[in-house]
């Protein structure tokens, strides 16, 4: 691997790395947690459609009710690594936990819901780049692509290998307890996927929204990119009063306040873009060779060779 100048700030835990920002207790909680009958997780790799697909199955849930605040999603759709016990218990039911573990580390129970999205490595990496660099934590604001490119190449990131993570999942794609998609079909057609989900997640969601058209169109627009992104905004306004639902996000502001920031630090832009192909806005051809020869290692024999043909 080339020199690498600089590295988002990680731990490690269970052969994990995570955002050193997150609580370590809160983290341990996640990762011990013993699913209840009904729970429902959304467990993807970072930046492959996981704020998306928590938006659409919260929605599914609400039936199509708009949340009364931006700050709700906090509590209604909790990221467990970040919050912990705390956040399960505060979840209102029904709804749907945030994860990103692999399936050997996920909390595992046959009477639990698991609803796993994949991306496109390329676009995954460049999502990732953007948000390691905007939040303030990861004390990665001036990091460089290329750098950052060869920490995900060699899976030294948050969450550790990409293609590991996915081939981890992808043998249960088809298990009667978890509901596979990925980004690109989600952009594709979204009604279909909400259709699909809300079967998946109980007869009393396709029933409602096959009674009332206009909760289809609900869902589809609370969990649209703009919506989604104004209330990233909101939500983001909220939490710099320090006004803090749990210890998890207390943590993390101590952790923060404690880096020496400069000034001119990057917005916070935790929905970005939300595209297919920005990848090409960003990697050289060589980046693109070397990415295409192991995505090629990793997957030749498994039908992800059709859902992302090399360029």
């Amino acid at each position: 691997m080339a020199e690498i100048k600089k590295r988002p700030r990680y731990v490690k835990m269970n052969g994990i790395l995570y955002p050193e920002m997150f609580s370590p207790n809160c983290f341990k909680e996640a990762l011990e947690y013993k699913p209840e009958r009904g729970d429902v997780f959304i467990c993807t790799y970072p930046k492959c459609g996981t704020t998306w697909m928590q938006n659409v199955a919260m929605y599914i849930f609400r039936k199509g009710k708009e949340l009364d605040h931006p700050s709700d999603f906090l509590q209604c759709a909790p990221y467990i690594d970040m919050l912990g016990q705390e956040s399960i218990d505060k979840m209102p039911r029904p709804g749907a936990f945030k994860t990103h573990f692999s399936y050997s580390h996920m909390p595992y129970s046959p009477d639990a819901k698991y609803v796993f999205v994949a991306r496109n490595p390329k676009d995954c990496c460049v999502s990732f780049y953007y948000h390691t660099r905007n939040i303030p934590g990861f004390g990665y604001w001036d990091g460089e692509f290329d750098d950052f490119f060869e920490l995900f190449m060699a899976g030294e990131v948050e969450y550790n290998d990409y293609f590991d993570h996915l081939l981890d999942w992808y043998p249960h794609r088809n298990d009667p307890n978890v509901f596979y998609t990925t980004y690109e079909d989600m952009k594709k057609d979204i009604k279909d996927i909400i259709l699909r989900l809300s079967k998946f997640l109980g007869e009393e969601y396709i029933e409602a929204i096959e009674k009332d058209n206009n909760i289809l169109n609900n869902i589809v627009h609370f969990s649209g990119f703009q919506y989604m992104k104004e209330s990233y905004s909101d939500m983001c306004e909220v939490e710099k009063e320090g006004t803090h639902l749990y210890t998890g996000l207390q943590y993390i502001d101590e952790f923060t306040k404690a880096l020496k920031l400069p000034e001119d630090l990057p917005e916070i832009e935790f929905v970005r873009k939300g595209i297919v192909g920005d990848w090409k806005n960003h990697f050289s051809s060589k980046q693109n060779e070397r990415l295409n020869a192991k995505f090629l290692e990793k997957f030749k024999d498994t039908e992800v060779m059709q859902w992302y043909p090399l360029e």
